[in-house]
This record gives C-alpha cells, structure tokens and sequence, in this order.
C-alpha cells in the first residue's frame, strides 16, 4: 500500500498527529490491558509465587508485550507483518503452563517456552508452503470461532470477572451497560474522532462512573513504585523434556491461532486476505516474542484476539497509531503506579467494550465467509467444523476420558478443533470440476 503522507487513520502507513494517535493507540492498549496480565496472575496465583515476584513478572509482561507489538509493526527482517496486530501474554497457555509449573516448576516452564518459541519461528518459515491449509473458507471459519469463544470472556469481564465475590452484582451491570451505550451513541458520529474513540471514552465514562460507585480501591496504586527496570532472568531457566513437548503442542496451536488474527486483521480492517509474507512474518513475530517473553520470564505472547476486533470496530489500522499503544505499554513496564492505576480498573469496565469488540470479530469472520460459494461442499465444512469445533470448546468435558494432552489442545476454546476439522474435510472432499481447475 502506498504511504499516505496526510497520514489517515485508515490507512496502514503515514504519520498521524500525535494529538490523534496518542488516545487512539492507549484505546487499543486498554483493550488489551487486563488480558495481558490475567495468565500471569492465575499461573502465579495456582503456583504460590512470592508477591515481590508476582508483581516483578507483571511488570515485565508489560514491557514484552510492548515491544513485542513495536516489532509486528516495523519489521526486523523478516520478523513481523507489518500489520496493525498488538500483543500480550496468551491466555491458551494457562491450562498446560499450570500444569508443567505444577509438575516441574516455573524455571521448567520458562525453558519450555524459550524452546516452543524457537519452534514457533520455524513453523513461521514454512507458512507459504502450507498456505493450502488456510484458504478463506478454513480462515473465515477460524475467525468465527475466535469470536464465538471470546463471547462467554466478554460477559464474564462484563459481570465483574468470573470468581469475583460480587459477581453479576447491579453495580456491574449498570457500568458494562453504560459503556455499552456511549459505545453506540459515539458510533453513530461517523468518521468522526468521536466515533473512532468510542471504545476508548466509554471505558473512560466507565471507569469514572465505578470510581463514583466506590468500586475501585486505590490502594495498590498507592503503594505502587513510579519508576522500576524489568528484570532479566528474574528465575532460573531449565529445560525438561516433558514440558517442552507439552508446551510445543501449544505453540502449533497458538500458530493456528494467530494465522486467524492476521486474517482476521485483514479481513476486517484491509478488506482483503492477508498476503503470504504477512503471515510468515506475523507468526514469527510471535515465536519471536514469546522466546523474547521467556527471557525475562513471562509466558507466551501471542497476538490478541480481543485487538482484531477493535480493528473490526473501528477500521483504525494506521502502524503509527498502534505504535503509540506499544510505547504506552513499554513505559508501564517501566512505571509500576501507571500499571496499577489500570490493574484497579473493575472488569466490568472492559466488560462493556469487550462483548461489542469480540462480537465484531465473529461478524468480520462472516462476512469473509460470504465472500465464499456456500455450496453443499462448502456448507459441510462450515456445519461440522462450526457444530464439533465450537461445539466441543462448550462442552470440554466430552474429552475427559481422554488423554490430557487431547484436552489441553481441543478443549481450550474450540478454536483449533474447528480448524482442524475444517482443513480436513477441505483437503479430503472433493472439489467440483470448476474449483478443481481453478487450483
């Protein structure tokens, strides 16, 4: 695409004012926000870390993830798509990282990370010869399934976060409802700033109104220190066979995972397909990020899901914009009280914005998918693929009394059943005489 030297929003390269890109890129940054630390805390939490290093490793996901989103953006070689994708700490790792940190401790699942990483880059290089395992019906298919399991995430945030002691509470309620409706009220301003800050000014009208609601304890904010280095190694890294199989199984997942973002990214923002150098550098990039992760002893990062819908949202895909986002984010890897001022934030702010954006991401998968010929072949792959993929990330205990590794995998979210099931059957049923010519 050609440089946009008036510098639109809309547009994937081209400087935008920072007076419009600042609050822009901090909207896709509080998306993100409490996903990104989420894994670490429940992790942490299952595995009774100290607080000191609790707080150490928040700190550095924080940080990672910044500069993790700064290479997706502005490539080094051929590390990264050049696509408007952020990143963070991956929540599809929190079943297997909770059981290898069980079984052979933290240090064992930082090995296993650092390894899957590298593992990951190489799958990277090898996207354009498996491109045929992701043709639009099979992509369009895994979006849809992004989306429909982010839903259930979305109404959790939205009643206070699941676990939480006042969970569905009317206080909860009424603050997701609230940023629901300016939502959709400033979206009604179209092409406006008004309307492209819709996401980020309702969770803003969301949060002062929880603070008015006496929902919000500063207290860790307070305590909190202004200025702190991430910590390199803060554990002892080791490398232990069972965990690296384990946590490589994931990261083939994750792999599937993000070639559903990339093209979630492009289809939703770009109008189009991603090419095959954007996927090859996206899921570097993410190999990349997660080796990088390791090393400063946070879990896999991976692109987030829950910023492909803000892009569905809003058509905001300008790099500059979303660089602004990643340098907000390095500085709360450096500034503890600007990380706690936004770890208070109740979930239920997030909440209302979330079950807007994950939604858009299943409308983003359907209209790919309509772009495609519905015929009785292709309406078999959609019904099953969508009917067992989904179906089964609903009902995970169908898997039960299989092997743990099968539930780990086909259990999470239904995202890479669905793929698995639809790349299948769109490689063993056979093409009518027209698509067959036009391959």
């Amino acid at each position: 695409m050609k440089e946009n030297k008036n510098g639109s929003i809309y547009e994937l390269n081209g400087v935008v004012p920072l007076r419009k890109a600042i609050p822009l890129g901090i909207q896709h940054v509080l998306a993100m926000f409490l996903g990104n630390i989420s894994p670490l805390i429940i992790v942490c939490g299952m595995l009774d870390m100290a607080l000191d290093l609790k707080t150490s490793l928040i700190q550095n996901a924080m940080f990672i993830a910044g500069v993790a989103t700064l290479i997706q953006l502005y490539p080094i070689w051929k590390v990264g798509s050049k696509l408007p994708i952020v990143m963070g700490t991956s929540s599809g790792f929190i079943g297997t990282a909770k059981a290898v940190g069980a079984s052979f401790g933290y240090g064992a699942l930082m090995g296993a990370s650092l390894v899957g990483g590298i593992f990951e880059i190489i799958l990277g290089f090898f996207i354009k010869p498996l491109r045929k395992l992701f043709p639009p019906v099979v992509t369009s298919l895994v979006i849809i399934s992004i989306g429909l399991s982010l839903l259930p995430v979305g109404i959790k945030y939205f009643g206070g976060g699941a676990g939480s002691e006042d969970f569905g509470s009317w206080q909860h309620l009424l603050v997701g409802t609230v940023v629901i409706l300016v939502i959709i009220v400033l979206k009604q301003f179209k092409k406006s700033f008004l309307s492209t800050a819709s996401i980020l000014i309702g969770i803003i009208v969301g949060y002062i109104l929880a603070i008015c609601l006496g929902m919000v304890n500063f207290t860790q904010v307070q305590d909190a220190a202004w200025f702190s280095l991430p910590t390199f190694m803060p554990v002892k890294m080791e490398f232990n066979l069972q965990a690296i199989i384990a946590m490589g199984i994931m990261f083939i997942a994750t792999t599937v995972e993000t070639v559903g973002d990339i093209s979630g990214i492009t289809n939703g923002g770009l109008d189009r397909e991603p090419t095959h150098e954007e996927l090859q550098g996206g899921v570097i990039a993410d190999g990349f990020g997660s080796f990088l992760g390791a090393l400063f002893g946070v879990l896999p990062n991976t692109s987030f899901s829950q910023n492909v819908g803000l892009v569905a949202v809003t058509k905001v895909v300008n790099r500059f914009v979303i660089m602004t986002g990643a340098v907000f984010l390095i500085l709360c890897g450096f500034c503890p009280k600007l990380s706690a001022l936004f770890s208070v934030m109740p979930q239920s702010v997030l909440g209302g914005a979330a079950v807007i954006m994950f939604a858009m991401i299943l409308v983003s998968g359907l209209q790919s998918l309509l772009r495609e010929k519905i015929d009785d072949r292709n309406g078999l792959i959609i019904a099953m693929a969508i009917g067992l993929g989904v179906g089964i990330g609903n009902v995970p205990e169908v898997l039960a009394q299989m092997p743990a590794w099968v539930g780990n995998i086909f259990a999470q979210n239904g995202i890479i059943m669905t793929f698995v099931i639809a790349t299948v059957l769109n490689l063993v049923l056979p093409k009518s005489k027209t698509e067959a010519a036009e391959q």
